[in-house]
């Protein structure tokens, strides 16, 4: 028989002693600190039960055929082979998330920072407060009340007032054809994500000590660009990556309000994002198996583009 290798052996040896002395070591702070970990448990089982299980779920169930009716099937990667050399529709679908992710995510991140800036200059704020966080309460009630203004016959707001205006002789589909369709959902929806990302710049603006300002002038700093450059910016630093977050999970999230806008399916898949696939899948197909799929490509493009605005927007050490 061949001999054991007495390096291999011992460095074995030293990993078990290692990893037993580690975990002793942990327990012996859970121990130690057992009331922060009593009051921390409700969280953290909450957390465990509602985020990371049905994550872990979600990515096995990818690997199978799941009917709902019958037990998952391991079918291993045949269900994201179909996503990107079968189904046209997930290749179109990912087209436009891309599109309406660029689109919404930076101009809707930096147009919130702009406006909650501007706002806070001036005395008198909570009318356009209101103004701009309204349209994020009622979702589905702004995306009813944007169709009426883009409706496609002659009652609509926007065909009224151009007809009116000489500009169009008949009114124009804006909800139905398909090169102006995605516009105007994008535009719709990015009037109504700023409000959770604009409140949290706008909180952190007023959380700045004007005597910050003060010691700036003193320091050479001598306009609005350069107090905004080397002050503002460097202390709502936590808010702007809350905000970069944000516009990130509403950039890839939408399906309602283009479903509302546009029906469901759009004309020809062109306002079709991939959480309007996801829902096609799993709630109208009942195939979860390949619906999970979706989620997990999602959840990667989410997390991946989370982390890059983080890292984009922290110095290093932080984040």
């Amino acid at each position: 028989m061949a001999q054991a290798n007495p390096t291999v052996v011992a460095r074995v040896g030293a990993n078990r002693l290692s990893l037993s002395a580690r975990l002793h070591e942990t327990w012996r702070q859970v121990k130690r600190h057992k009331a922060g970990y009593f009051f921390l448990a409700p969280f953290m089982i909450l957390f465990i039960v509602f985020t990371v299980a049905p994550v872990l779920t979600a990515i096995y169930l990818s690997f199978t055929y799941f009917n709902v009716l019958q037990p998952p099937n391991w079918i291993g990667l045949t269900n994201y082979r179909l996503l990107f050399l079968a189904d046209d529709i997930f290749l179109k679908s990912l087209h436009v998330t891309v599109v309406f992710a660029i689109l919404t995510g930076p101009v809707g991140f930096m147009l919130s920072f702009f406006i909650a800036w501007l706002i806070n200059q001036v005395k008198v704020r909570l009318v356009y407060i209101v103004a701009f966080f309204a349209p994020s309460l009622s979702g589905i009630g702004m995306a009813f009340i944007m169709r009426i203004f883009f409706s496609n016959d002659r009652y609509g707001y926007l065909n009224n007032w151009l007809i009116n205006l000489g500009i169009l002789d008949e009114p124009f589909p804006w909800l139905s054809d398909v090169d102006t369709m995605l516009g105007v959902v994008i535009a719709v929806q990015l009037w109504m994500s700023m409000g959770p990302s604009f409140l949290a710049f706008l909180a952190g603006l007023q959380q700045i000590d004007e005597t910050v300002y003060e010691a700036g002038k003193v320091d050479g700093v001598k306009n609005r660009m350069q107090e905004l450059w080397f002050i503002t910016l460097p202390l709502v630093k936590p808010q702007l990556v809350f905000g970069a977050v944000m516009a990130v999970v509403n950039s890839f999230s939408m399906f309602d309000i283009a479903s509302a806008m546009v029906g469901f399916p759009s004309p020809e898949y062109a306002a079709h994002t991939i959480m309007a696939h996801l829902y096609d899948y799993a709630f109208l197909r009942f195939e979860m198996g390949y619906a999970s799929a979706v989620s997990v490509i999602m959840f990667i493009m989410m997390y991946g583009l989370s982390s890059l605005f983080r890292k984009m927007l922290s110095t290093k050490g932080e984040y």
